[in-house]
């Protein structure tokens, strides 16, 4: 059985930063993330660049990665990618982490770590504090789940993950056959 440490928010402020080491808040729960992967930071790079080119054009807001988000009380996620509209974006202050508030769209990688009950609720986290869409990624599974308030859509490669409400009626579309390919050149 594992030691549960509990902190307010303002003691996670106040953690000292390390290098390497990472830490969530869930609903008062102090969580230190592991390390990725080398599979999982491709995809997440992926993802990032892909979206951030995307928003760059259509002038629509921000792309972050690894970027903490307060979405309760004492509640801080880290999204391995999020998108920040210009609404947002003009409500916080771009020196001072976390944000408050939760990003238009989180998207978190799936580790081998990771457990599905720890993901459905970081998912319900965030969609309850004003997320859009979540977007889980599995890359064993070559598939991406993108949750609403409407439900899950599943989306396996090699079709295209494709998204336009989010984007405020923009339709960005991202070929999962390339998100998932072991060439890493693409």
């Amino acid at each position: 059985m594992g030691i549960t440490t509990r902190i307010t928010f303002q003691e996670f402020e106040n953690l000292p930063e390390q290098e390497g080491v990472r830490y969530e808040l869930d609903e008062g729960e102090l969580l230190m993330e592991p390390s990725p992967t080398f599979r999982h930071n491709r995809i997440r790079e992926r993802i990032a660049k892909r979206l951030s080119e995307f928003v760059q054009t259509h002038r629509i807001g921000e792309i972050t990665v690894e970027m903490d988000f307060r979405l309760g009380p004492d509640t801080v996620r880290n999204p391995d990618v999020a998108y920040v509209t210009l609404e947002h974006l003009r409500t916080i202050d771009i020196d001072r982490s976390p944000v408050d508030g939760a990003p238009a769209l989180a998207i978190e990688v799936v580790s081998p770590s990771n457990l599905a009950q720890d993901m459905l609720k970081k998912v319900k986290q965030y969609l309850s504090a004003g997320s859009h869409a979540v977007w889980v990624v599995y890359p064993t599974l070559r598939l991406v789940e993108v949750h609403t308030s409407m439900g899950v859509l599943h989306v396996k490669a090699p079709e295209p993950l494709t998204e336009k409400q989010v984007f405020g009626g923009h339709e960005f579309s991202l070929p999962l056959a390339t998100l998932f390919s072991e060439d890493p050149h693409i």
